[in-house]
């Protein structure tokens, strides 16, 4: 299912849009609660620095989603930092869009790389609970989704595997890096 035709406006983040702000904050923290629980606002701060990208999911002016982009390496690589999307509409391309907006605003500015940490705290993917020290490159290749974990999500947008932090979040708990080229589309 997707909500391409039920008016789902992608765009950038508003910052003046206080309402949107605080559906931000509020999403950020339902989400993530291990991280963003008690500084949710402080952070939808950071990711509306001028310095930053952020584009949100509207639906009859209500915010579903959000995504940001922090630049480092000068303007070549770009961080993938958050992607939220309210659990009620995961799975109807929302993410999607907003990677894509996002991924071509990126570009736009000179960007050539996007990446990202997607950490797997819960035990949903075979990396988790494991020594990562012990050959790591044959436990990445054989990598398993066990329970929904976004590492998938982001394979079908394209990006690859990069590397793994090993026990990044505590023993057992590591973070995925993944990566993807921006190039521009020709037709």
């Amino acid at each position: 299912m997707t909500l391409e035709n039920k008016n789902v406006k992608i765009d950038f983040f508003d910052k003046s849009n206080l309402s949107h702000v605080k559906e931000a904050a509020r999403l950020l923290a339902d989400c993530f609660p291990q991280a963003y629980k008690d500084c949710s606002r402080a952070e939808m701060d950071a990711i509306l620095n001028d310095e930053r990208i952020a584009v949100m999911a509207v639906i009859d002016n209500r915010l579903i989603g959000f995504i940001g982009a922090i630049p480092q390496y000068g303007i070549t690589g770009w961080e993938l930092h958050p992607l939220v999307v309210n659990p009620a509409y995961r799975n109807m391309g929302v993410g999607s869009r907003l990677v894509d907006k996002l991924e071509k605003e990126v570009l736009s500015r000179g960007g050539v790389v996007m990446y990202l940490g997607t950490d797997d705290e819960f035990g949903k993917t075979t990396l988790s609970g494991v020594d990562l020290f012990e050959n790591l490159y044959d436990k990445i290749q054989n990598i398993k989704n066990l329970n929904r974990h976004p590492y998938e999500f982001y394979l079908k947008a394209g990006y690859k595997i990069v590397g793994v932090i090993p026990d990044a979040n505590g023993p057992g708990k590591p973070d995925i890096l993944m990566a993807k080229r921006l190039t521009r589309k020709t037709t």
